[in-house]
């Protein structure tokens, strides 16, 4: 009797079902074992944020304000947004005009109709990662870049 070649449907159906587990787990554990993509996820919502509340300052002709609370991670951009909260493992630090605090724990930083604003840096660090969010005060620009220390 002549040896049979190939596999059953239950092997195969046994493969496939071990190949769509390890896909559906490794990101997860990728994800938690690289702390800098969650400073990067922060950063560009932030700079995302800031760069809308800017444009929003241009189209409109009036000022608008970007809203941060550094306490509880949250950011605001534009004054009809509701709060956005950010990754609870984050800390935040903010850097703004003094005449732009709210409190100790929540500041703002300003756009001008000219583009222009009171200028600022948002640091988010987690665990040994650090990156800035930086708002130049005279052109508005936003970057993104590591933090100082």
């Amino acid at each position: 009797m002549p040896a049979e070649r190939g596999f059953t449907l239950i092997e195969l159906l046994v493969v496939l079902a071990i190949i769509g587990l390890v896909l559906v787990l490794v990101p997860g554990f990728l994800w938690r074992a690289q702390p800098g993509l969650e400073v990067q996820v922060a950063t560009r919502a932030l700079a995302d944020g800031l760069r809308q509340t800017r444009s929003d300052a241009l189209a409109t002709n009036r000022e608008r304000v970007f809203t941060v609370d550094v306490a509880e991670r949250r950011f605001r951009p534009g004054q009809d947004r509701p709060l956005e909260p950010l990754n609870g493992a984050l800390d935040l630090g903010l850097e703004t005009a003094r005449s732009e605090l709210v409190d100790a724990e929540s500041g703002q930083i300003r756009f001008f109709p000219d583009g222009s604003s009171t200028g600022g840096r948002i640091t988010v660090t987690m665990h040994e990662q650090r990156a800035a969010v930086v708002v130049d005060w005279l052109t508005g620009q936003i970057d993104i870049g590591d933090a100082r220390p």
